[in-house]
Protein backbone atom coordinates (compact mmCIF):
# COMPACT_ATOMS: atom_id res chain seq x y z
CA UNK A 1 0.00 0.00 0.00
CA UNK A 2 1.30 3.41 -0.91
CA UNK A 3 1.89 6.02 2.23
CA UNK A 4 -0.13 8.95 2.39
CA UNK A 5 1.75 11.87 1.92
CA UNK A 6 0.01 13.80 3.17
CA UNK A 7 -2.18 17.13 2.37
CA UNK A 8 0.76 19.45 2.26
CA UNK A 9 3.18 17.60 -0.16
CA UNK A 10 5.35 21.38 -0.35
CA UNK A 11 6.42 21.33 3.39
CA UNK A 12 9.18 18.92 2.77
CA UNK A 13 11.97 18.77 4.83
CA UNK A 14 14.15 16.59 4.29
CA UNK A 15 16.78 15.34 6.83
CA UNK A 16 18.72 11.98 6.83
CA UNK A 17 16.45 11.34 4.12
CA UNK A 18 16.16 8.75 0.92
CA UNK A 19 15.60 10.05 -2.30
CA UNK A 20 14.91 7.12 -4.45
CA UNK A 21 15.08 7.57 -8.46
CA UNK A 22 12.53 6.51 -10.65
CA UNK A 23 15.00 6.40 -13.82
CA UNK A 24 12.22 4.32 -16.00
CA UNK A 25 11.15 4.59 -19.30
CA UNK A 26 7.34 4.82 -18.66
CA UNK A 27 4.65 6.16 -15.95
CA UNK A 28 3.70 2.52 -15.83
CA UNK A 29 6.95 1.27 -14.78
CA UNK A 30 7.74 4.14 -12.44
CA UNK A 31 4.39 3.69 -10.61
CA UNK A 32 5.47 0.64 -9.90
CA UNK A 33 8.78 0.86 -8.37
CA UNK A 34 7.12 3.87 -6.37
CA UNK A 35 4.30 1.79 -4.93
CA UNK A 36 7.30 -0.56 -3.71
CA UNK A 37 9.83 2.15 -1.70
CA UNK A 38 7.11 4.66 -1.13
CA UNK A 39 7.76 3.38 2.90
CA UNK A 40 11.05 4.20 2.87
CA UNK A 41 11.38 6.66 -0.03
CA UNK A 42 11.15 10.44 1.56
CA UNK A 43 10.89 11.61 -2.38
CA UNK A 44 10.46 10.32 -5.53
CA UNK A 45 13.22 11.91 -8.18
CA UNK A 46 11.92 12.03 -11.86
CA UNK A 47 14.61 12.53 -14.08
CA UNK A 48 15.19 13.56 -17.87
CA UNK A 49 14.07 9.69 -19.03
CA UNK A 50 11.32 9.73 -17.38
CA UNK A 51 10.11 13.19 -17.82
CA UNK A 52 10.74 13.20 -21.03
CA UNK A 53 8.63 10.18 -22.12
CA UNK A 54 5.59 11.14 -20.05
CA UNK A 55 6.35 14.64 -19.39
CA UNK A 56 4.02 16.87 -16.67
CA UNK A 57 1.88 13.28 -16.55
CA UNK A 58 4.99 11.91 -14.24
CA UNK A 59 4.87 14.49 -11.84
CA UNK A 60 1.82 15.13 -11.39
CA UNK A 61 0.83 11.32 -10.53
CA UNK A 62 4.09 10.74 -8.60
CA UNK A 63 3.22 13.72 -6.34
CA UNK A 64 0.52 11.99 -5.10
CA UNK A 65 2.32 9.47 -3.80
CA UNK A 66 5.47 11.11 -2.47
CA UNK A 67 6.64 14.57 -3.01
CA UNK A 68 8.72 14.74 -6.07
CA UNK A 69 12.16 15.42 -6.74
CA UNK A 70 12.14 17.09 -10.29
CA UNK A 71 15.95 16.54 -12.03
CA UNK A 72 15.97 18.11 -14.93
CA UNK A 73 19.48 20.46 -14.84
CA UNK A 74 17.75 23.53 -16.22
CA UNK A 75 20.43 25.79 -17.46
CA UNK A 76 19.42 27.99 -20.65
CA UNK A 77 18.93 32.08 -20.64
CA UNK A 78 17.33 33.75 -17.85
CA UNK A 79 14.01 33.99 -19.19
CA UNK A 80 13.50 30.65 -20.86
CA UNK A 81 14.55 29.31 -17.34
CA UNK A 82 12.01 31.54 -15.55
CA UNK A 83 9.31 30.05 -17.12
CA UNK A 84 10.11 26.59 -17.15
CA UNK A 85 10.47 27.36 -13.25
CA UNK A 86 6.55 28.33 -13.55
CA UNK A 87 5.04 25.70 -14.81
CA UNK A 88 7.12 23.23 -13.05
CA UNK A 89 5.44 24.92 -10.09
CA UNK A 90 2.04 24.76 -11.36
CA UNK A 91 2.93 20.70 -11.30
CA UNK A 92 3.61 20.17 -8.23
CA UNK A 93 7.39 19.28 -8.02
CA UNK A 94 9.04 20.06 -4.49
CA UNK A 95 12.32 20.30 -5.56
CA UNK A 96 13.57 21.51 -9.05
CA UNK A 97 17.30 21.18 -10.35
CA UNK A 98 19.23 24.05 -12.01
CA UNK A 99 22.78 23.73 -13.49
CA UNK A 100 24.76 26.58 -11.00
CA UNK A 101 27.09 26.97 -13.70
CA UNK A 102 23.96 29.03 -15.48
CA UNK A 103 25.29 31.90 -13.46
CA UNK A 104 23.79 34.74 -11.24
CA UNK A 105 20.94 35.79 -13.25
CA UNK A 106 19.71 32.25 -14.10
CA UNK A 107 19.78 31.58 -10.40
CA UNK A 108 18.51 35.14 -9.35
CA UNK A 109 15.27 34.52 -11.67
CA UNK A 110 14.69 30.40 -11.00
CA UNK A 111 14.89 31.53 -7.73
CA UNK A 112 12.72 34.55 -7.29
CA UNK A 113 10.06 32.98 -10.19
CA UNK A 114 9.88 29.94 -7.88
CA UNK A 115 9.09 32.22 -4.55
CA UNK A 116 6.49 34.45 -6.63
CA UNK A 117 4.40 31.35 -7.22
CA UNK A 118 4.04 29.97 -3.37
CA UNK A 119 3.58 26.61 -4.02
CA UNK A 120 6.39 25.79 -2.06
CA UNK A 121 8.74 25.06 -4.64
CA UNK A 122 12.96 25.07 -3.79
CA UNK A 123 14.93 25.33 -6.19
CA UNK A 124 18.03 23.00 -6.14
CA UNK A 125 21.70 23.95 -7.44
CA UNK A 126 24.00 21.57 -9.17
CA UNK A 127 27.63 22.13 -8.82
CA UNK A 128 29.77 19.56 -10.53
CA UNK A 129 28.70 16.31 -11.28
CA UNK A 130 29.57 13.21 -10.03
CA UNK A 131 30.41 11.49 -13.04
CA UNK A 132 33.27 14.32 -13.44
CA UNK A 133 36.80 14.20 -12.36
CA UNK A 134 40.04 16.64 -12.41
CA UNK A 135 40.40 15.49 -16.31
CA UNK A 136 37.07 16.44 -17.10
CA UNK A 137 37.58 19.96 -15.60
CA UNK A 138 40.71 19.74 -17.33
CA UNK A 139 39.28 19.32 -20.55
CA UNK A 140 36.67 21.78 -19.74
CA UNK A 141 39.41 24.34 -19.14
CA UNK A 142 38.25 24.81 -15.47
CA UNK A 143 41.73 25.36 -13.47
CA UNK A 144 40.39 25.02 -9.73
CA UNK A 145 40.10 21.92 -7.90
CA UNK A 146 37.05 19.77 -8.06
CA UNK A 147 36.41 21.05 -4.41
CA UNK A 148 37.18 24.53 -5.39
CA UNK A 149 34.91 24.93 -8.22
CA UNK A 150 32.10 22.95 -5.87
CA UNK A 151 32.40 25.63 -3.52
CA UNK A 152 32.33 28.75 -5.96
CA UNK A 153 29.47 27.04 -7.46
CA UNK A 154 27.67 27.04 -4.80
CA UNK A 155 28.40 30.45 -3.21
CA UNK A 156 27.55 32.12 -6.04
CA UNK A 157 24.14 30.57 -6.08
CA UNK A 158 23.63 31.17 -2.20
CA UNK A 159 24.47 34.62 -3.23
CA UNK A 160 21.33 34.48 -5.71
CA UNK A 161 19.06 33.02 -3.81
CA UNK A 162 19.22 29.51 -3.72
CA UNK A 163 19.47 27.57 -0.64
CA UNK A 164 19.27 23.86 -1.67
CA UNK A 165 22.10 22.04 -3.29
CA UNK A 166 23.18 18.91 -5.07
CA UNK A 167 26.91 17.97 -4.46
CA UNK A 168 29.08 14.76 -4.06
CA UNK A 169 29.32 13.12 -1.05
CA UNK A 170 33.34 13.56 -1.51
CA UNK A 171 32.38 17.54 -1.40
CA UNK A 172 29.30 17.83 1.43
CA UNK A 173 31.94 18.35 4.66
CA UNK A 174 33.24 21.30 2.74
CA UNK A 175 29.78 23.12 1.46
CA UNK A 176 28.33 22.38 5.00
CA UNK A 177 31.30 24.35 6.73
CA UNK A 178 30.09 27.10 4.26
CA UNK A 179 27.01 27.56 3.73
CA UNK A 180 26.30 27.03 7.31
CA UNK A 181 23.54 24.55 8.46
CA UNK A 182 20.53 25.69 6.95
CA UNK A 183 21.86 24.64 3.59
CA UNK A 184 20.10 21.85 1.96
CA UNK A 185 22.17 19.61 0.26
CA UNK A 186 21.24 16.61 -1.51
CA UNK A 187 24.03 13.83 -2.81
CA UNK A 188 23.16 11.70 -5.89
CA UNK A 189 25.24 9.08 -7.25
CA UNK A 190 26.02 7.14 -3.46
CA UNK A 191 26.63 3.38 -3.78
CA UNK A 192 25.95 0.97 -0.68
CA UNK A 193 29.33 -0.63 0.20
CA UNK A 194 30.47 -3.30 -2.71
CA UNK A 195 28.12 -1.82 -5.16
CA UNK A 196 29.33 -1.27 -9.03
CA UNK A 197 29.78 2.27 -9.40
CA UNK A 198 28.74 2.69 -12.97
CA UNK A 199 29.80 6.07 -14.37
CA UNK A 200 29.92 7.73 -10.69
CA UNK A 201 33.64 9.08 -10.19
CA UNK A 202 32.88 10.86 -7.01
CA UNK A 203 31.05 8.87 -4.52
CA UNK A 204 30.48 7.22 -0.84
CA UNK A 205 28.31 5.42 0.60
CA UNK A 206 24.72 6.55 1.70
CA UNK A 207 25.67 6.25 5.65
CA UNK A 208 28.90 7.85 4.73
CA UNK A 209 27.54 10.77 2.55
CA UNK A 210 25.03 11.73 5.51
CA UNK A 211 28.05 11.17 7.95
CA UNK A 212 29.63 14.01 6.00
CA UNK A 213 26.74 16.25 6.34
CA UNK A 214 24.35 15.75 3.60
CA UNK A 215 20.56 16.05 4.35
CA UNK A 216 19.60 13.61 1.81
CA UNK A 217 20.88 10.67 -0.57
CA UNK A 218 19.95 10.00 -4.08
CA UNK A 219 19.79 6.45 -4.71
CA UNK A 220 18.78 4.61 -8.04
CA UNK A 221 20.15 1.67 -9.75
CA UNK A 222 20.66 -0.03 -6.39
CA UNK A 223 17.38 -0.10 -5.75
CA UNK A 224 15.41 -0.32 -9.18
CA UNK A 225 18.06 -2.62 -10.42
CA UNK A 226 17.87 -5.46 -8.27
CA UNK A 227 15.42 -8.21 -7.70
CA UNK A 228 13.80 -6.33 -4.59
CA UNK A 229 13.63 -2.91 -4.86
CA UNK A 230 11.69 -2.74 -1.50
CA UNK A 231 14.08 -4.34 0.40
CA UNK A 232 16.86 -2.24 -0.51
CA UNK A 233 15.15 0.99 0.05
CA UNK A 234 14.38 -0.49 3.43
CA UNK A 235 17.81 -1.72 3.97
CA UNK A 236 19.65 1.98 2.81
CA UNK A 237 16.56 4.04 4.95
CA UNK A 238 17.82 2.12 7.79
CA UNK A 239 21.45 2.78 7.26
CA UNK A 240 20.73 6.56 7.73
CA UNK A 241 18.92 6.34 10.48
Amino acid sequence: MLRDPGPDLHALKLSRSLIVALDTPSLAEANALASRVADSADALKIGLELFVAEGGDAVRTLARVRPVFLDLKLHDIPETVDRAVARVAALGASLLTVHASGGPAMLERAAARAEKEATGLRIVAVTVLTSLDRADLDAMGVARSLEEQTLALAKMARAAGVSAFVCSPREVRALREVLGADALLITPGVRPAGENLGDQKRTDTPEGAIAAGADAVVVGRPIRDVADPRAAAERIKSSLS
